[in-house]
């Protein structure tokens, strides 16, 4: 299955000034296979799992000298280490600690090999180690598979053609446009975790799918003993849980349910953050740029990392779901809510830590609330989901009148189109917020 990051992977490969890379984010989102494609493109391909092979670990104890290392890895793998030849690939590094030590040493003393490491726990690993040393070390962020993966993944390459060149003043054919939600439909219950895509482009079963994401869920919630020094087991999980609940609103510590004091679960959803399971979405004032330069920590929203994940937490009834005629009939937005995010995070860049923002104004009679403010250049553009075909706009006047902004965004069920000051693109399209700038109106 095409991955994003692909291209990310092989532009770091022919940069002549590129670091050791680590490539981060949650388990199972398709690490692993995009390195080992990349493993494809060299002459001689080595990967170190370090959760099977736990004997390799030896091999760290003592010096970490690039050479040394190299040599006895040859050897017990029975494949040349040859800078420009080879990649080596040191997966679940976070089980060993030394391993990831050493990565300083293979940037400093052996910059002609291509080492890239890969882990679902790295940032708290790399807590432990203050020697990694800064500008040594190059990362690339992974996620779920986005929309246009997922039509990739699923026979779907020809309707994303459709897409690509279209806009409000040419939108997709109403043929088009129908069956591009209709798949999109799908993927809101399957999600992006690669092997629910996997058994949905080999079966297009969804209880088969299903199976798959309960296990998941189960699987990584047994992943959270992982974080237990750190954060209770049962608190992770209720956080956790308690995330699908509250999307499309404000987080709010008093509605985990437990009752506990409202640090130690800020630090449970932190953890989780850091883990690349939740995504945060902060209040800003957006009077200017950067837009996390003037954020209320102490207002935001929380969105699950993967779509699919979110739909089995919360026990939708698909069936229902199926059937409906409309999207907004289905958790009264909330989830048109947590795709757009989702887009913004999976087809951003991968270089960068994603950054999620909204705007709110809490007045007594004049509450109003943009969905997500995006910066596109020098320019900040709010951003309003609605799940259906129809829904006003107020909020979003609202702040584009106090901020004196050009331009807004409506993302919907619609076709593109534009209505005045206010570019609508289809759900579909989302990922395009943060591809590209947006086209300006033709005049």
């Amino acid at each position: 299955m095409w991955r994003r990051i692909e291209n990310d992977l092989l532009a770091w490969k022919d940069d002549p000034r590129r670091r050791v890379l680590l490539v981060r984010g949650a388990r199972q989102v398709g690490k692993t296979f995009s390195i080992r494609q990349l493993g494809k493109t060299f002459p001689h391909f080595l990967e170190v799992n370090f959760e099977e092979n736990k004997d390799v670990a030896a091999f760290f104890q003592g010096s970490l000298d690039p050479a040394r290392l190299v040599e006895k890895l040859s050897a017990y793998f029975a494949v040349p280490v040859i800078p420009r030849q080879t990649l080596l690939f040191l997966d679940e590094i976070q089980a060993c600690p030394n391993a990831l030590a050493s990565l300083r040493f293979f940037h400093e003393k052996m910059p002609g090999l291509h080492v890239v490491g890969a882990g679902s726990l790295l940032e708290l690993a790399m807590e432990q180690i203050p020697s990694l040393g800064v500008g040594r070390l190059g990362s690339l962020f992974m996620h779920p598979m986005c929309f246009s993966e997922f039509l990739a993944a699923t026979g779907g390459e020809g309707l994303a053609r459709v897409v690509e060149p279209a806009d409000p003043e040419h939108p997709v054919d109403a043929p088009f446009h129908a069956r591009l939600l209709d798949v999109l439909r799908t993927y809101l219950l399957v999600g992006g975790m690669p092997a629910a895509v996997a058994t949905y482009a080999e079966q297009r079963y969804l209880p088969t799918c299903f199976k798959v994401l309960d296990d998941l869920v189960l699987t990584l919630e047994d992943d959270f003993a992982k974080y237990r020094k750190r954060s209770p087991v049962a608190r992770l999980v209720e956080v956790f849980r308690s995330i699908a609940g509250q999307t499309g609103g404000k987080f709010k510590f008093s509605r985990v349910g437990s009752g506990a004091p409202s640090g130690p679960l800020k630090d449970a959803l932190m953890l989780l953050v850091r883990a690349g399971l939740a995504h945060r979405v902060v209040h800003t004032d957006a009077r200017g740029i950067p837009l996390g330069a003037q954020t209320d920590d102490r207002k935001f929203k929380v969105l699950l990392f993967d779509l699919g994940v979110h739909q089995r937490m919360l026990g939708l009834d698909v069936p229902a779901f199926l059937a409906a005629s409309d999207i907004d009939l289905v958790n009264k937005g909330s989830l048109a809510e947590l795709f757009v995010g989702l887009e913004l995070v999976a087809n951003g860049p991968s270089h960068r830590r994603p950054g999620l923002y909204y705007w709110h104004r809490e007045a007594r009679a004049s509450n109003a609330e943009v969905d997500y403010v995006v910066q596109r250049g020098s320019a900040i553009v709010p951003v309003e989901v609605k799940a259906g075909t129809r829904g006003g706009m107020q909020s979003m006047r609202i702040f584009m009148d106090e901020r004196r902004l050009g331009s807004g965004v409506r993302v919907s069920m619609e076709n593109f189109s534009r209505l005045e000051r206010i570019e609508v693109l289809p759900l579909y399209a989302a990922g395009r917020l943060a591809q590209s700038p947006l086209r300006a109106p033709e005049t």
